[in-house]
Formats: C-alpha cells, structure tokens, sequence
C-alpha cells in the first residue's frame, strides 16, 4: 500500500471513531483507535523529550511497571492516609474503575505493533491517565475528561489528544465550560512535565505535596457533566 492510500485509510478510520466518540463519549477503545489513526504512536519530539528528561532517563533505565502497582489495592491501602496513593484508590472505587479497563481498550483500539520506547511512553501515558485526572482536580465525567483532554495537549502536543481537546471545547455550549477546558491547556503549559514523571515515588507523599511540587495549584471547582446527562445520540444530538 503506498503512503497516500495508506494515509486515506488513517483519515478514514478517524472520521469513523470520531464520529462512534461523539455518539459514546465513554467508548474508550474507539479514543485509542482515534489515538492511532491520527498520531500513529507517541510523536518524535515526545519520544525525545522523555529520553532527554531526568526522569525519562531515569524510567527508561529502569522500565518500571506502573500498572501492576495501581493494580494492587493492598499497597495502595497501606499507604498515608492523604496520599496520593490513597486519594487515587479512592477516585477509582467512587467512580468504578479498573486500571485493566484502559490496557483492554489501548489494545483492542490500536492493537499495531510498537517498537519498544513507542511502546513504553504510550503504556506508561496510558497508565498514568488516572493519576493526572487525581492531581490536576479534573473529574472523570465529560467536561474534566475535556479539560484534563487539553492539559495533555499542552504536555504532549499530541495530534490526537488536541482534536479531541478542541471538539470538547467546541461542543461546550456553556461559557464556565469553555473557560475550564481553556484554563486545562493553560494549566498544562505551565506544570512540570508529567509524562517523565516517576510516580512510584510519589504515591506516598501527600497529594497536597505532590500538587506543589509539580507546580498544579489547588483543583478546580466546577459542576461536574456526565456522559448519562446527554440526550441520545452523545454529542451530535447534543450540537444539534
């Protein structure tokens, strides 16, 4: 297949998962499939700046597996009541969530095969999403979805993460919404940089702490918009 083909193919693709997106916000597997078909992977400039970093370096020399520490809820629990470790737990049992059901959905939306520093800074992302959602403040219904959507852009400068970031923003029909989301990218703009971040050293410090040290002030307060408040038909019924 030659690049144009090839590349209408990915245009294609992502036009069908943006669409099944705007149907199902909560579609998980149709955002990686999104992910794929837009960025193919994690960018050049990505790649070098975690390799580059101290903490990059740091974790490509180690290669620590984020998710089997996430995923054991005794460790967690044993931790500093406060913590970021705790705080987390807690987010995740209010809302229902398992760091599994990200792994199931990256590798049934973008199952291609990545060489292995592609793959480790995507995995670790992946892994991580939660963890950003816990100290930037941003909940996991639509609107802290979007907003955390666009402090990632500012982070990563990943194509796939900023259409899904300015579709956020454009379907917001309320001016507080628009502000949140805009106040997202430019929360991400001026925070440490999260993606080298080495999170197992921080589960254990307070959250306030670890909020200070990444330079992310105190979370926002907003009325949250969940994916069950849309009309049917997601957000094209909802832009209608």
């Amino acid at each position: 297949m030659d690049r144009t083909s090839s590349r209408l193919m990915r245009l294609v693709e992502a036009g069908r998962s943006l669409a099944a997106v705007l149907r199902d916000p909560t579609d998980t597997r149709q955002v990686f499939r999104l992910f794929q078909a837009v960025s193919g992977g994690a960018s050049e400039g990505l790649r070098r700046r975690f390799a580059r970093s101290r903490g990059g370096a740091i974790l490509l020399a180690a290669r620590p597996e984020l998710r089997s520490l996430l995923m054991d809820p005794a460790k967690l629990e044993a931790l500093p009541e406060g913590s970021l470790g705790r705080v987390y737990l807690a987010f995740m049992r209010r809302d229902g969530l398992t760091p599994g059901e990200l792994v199931s959905a990256s590798e049934q939306g973008s199952p291609e095969r990545r060489d292995p520093l592609d793959g480790y800074i995507a995995d670790r992302l992946r892994d991580s999403h939660d963890l950003w959602h816990v100290v930037t403040g941003y909940g996991g219904d639509l609107l802290g979805e979007a907003s955390l959507l666009a402090f990632t852009f500012a982070q990563t400068l990943s194509a796939g993460v900023g259409l899904l970031a300015g579709v956020g923003l454009l379907r917001a029909d309320d001016p507080d919404a628009r502000r949140l989301i805009l106040d997202g990218f430019a929360r991400g703009a001026r925070a440490a940089w999260l993606p080298a971040v080495e999170w197992e050293a921080e589960l254990a410090r307070p959250l306030d702490e670890v909020r200070a040290r990444l330079r992310l002030g105190g979370p926002p307060t907003y009325q949250p918009f969940h994916a069950r408040d849309l009309p049917q038909g997601g957000l094209l019924a909802r832009a209608a």
